[in-house]
């Protein structure tokens, strides 16, 4: 089956992009106006159960978005291609490095989840687990990643989009599925250049969680700090954000 994206521009680089727990193709602020089209081929795939594809069943797994993203990439005709995923679309994406090693170029993780088990004490368990159904543990979520600076209506906005996207056990699936998912041994020493964007104000996926986690495993990572931003400089932070992406793609 063919599977719905969105793609901006037609350059020679290409670049599979992998959205967060919360977001969807269509959802990435206005950091969409500020990619170049002319030298980058940027592609945005849905999940199953999320945005274009709300109505795809699936298991909603992060192995199930991997192999969608390399059948993606074969309708494409991409043999080779770089990899951009935010948050949950950070473990994603190295599920595709561990399934297809010699198929990614680069791999950029934007407030990434790491490799490993992403560790919460019982209370921040069930405030994500019960957010599949319950607005206000999502706004709490979403707040508290951003440093608790958004404004209402961002936050308002920002659930309200989350919940008209996603199917709820699509939502409650996928974080059973990532966040206990260990993929430490599988890329340990992997030498693929990895560059991971992490926002100043980010109070869950912080620089030295960050650097412990991913600079442990990939001896080619560099850490960025992006300041005046937290867990979405897609949104906060749009230009500075595209600027360090497309200089990373193009060395």
């Amino acid at each position: 089956m063919a599977i719905a994206h969105r793609r901006i521009g037609a350059g020679p680089v290409r670049v599979v992009v992998l959205h967060d727990w919360f977001g969807t193709s269509a959802h990435w602020g206005s950091v969409l106006d500020h990619l170049d089209p002319a030298e980058f081929s940027y592609v945005f795939p849905d999940y199953r159960g999320y945005g274009e594809r709300k109505e795809v069943a699936g298991r909603y797994t992060v192995a199930e978005i991997a192999d969608d993203v390399l059948a993606l990439a074969d309708e494409l005709g991409w043999d080779t291609f770089s990899l951009i995923g935010h948050s949950m679309g950070a473990k994603a994406a190295q599920q595709v490095l561990v399934r297809a090693p010699q198929r990614v170029e680069k791999l950029i993780g934007v407030a990434p989840v790491p490799a490993g088990p992403y560790a919460m004490d019982d209370g921040t368990h069930a405030l994500f687990r019960g957010a599949a159904a319950d607005p206000e543990n999502r706004r709490t979520i979403l707040d508290l990643v951003t440093g608790n600076r958004a404004s209402r209506h961002w936050l308002d906005g920002m659930v309200r989009h989350s919940l008209e996207v996603s199917r709820p056990e699509a939502f409650a699936a996928y974080f059973e599925s990532w966040q206990p998912l260990d993929l430490s041994a599988a890329v340990k020493g992997n030498t693929v250049p990895v560059l991971t964007l992490v926002g100043a104000y980010d109070l869950a996926l912080t620089v030295d969680l960050v650097r412990s986690t991913w600079q442990a495993l990939y001896p080619h990572c560099r850490v960025h700090v992006l300041p005046g931003t937290g867990h979405y400089p897609t949104h906060e932070t749009p230009v500075a954000f595209a600027t360090e992406v497309e200089a990373f793609l193009r060395t």
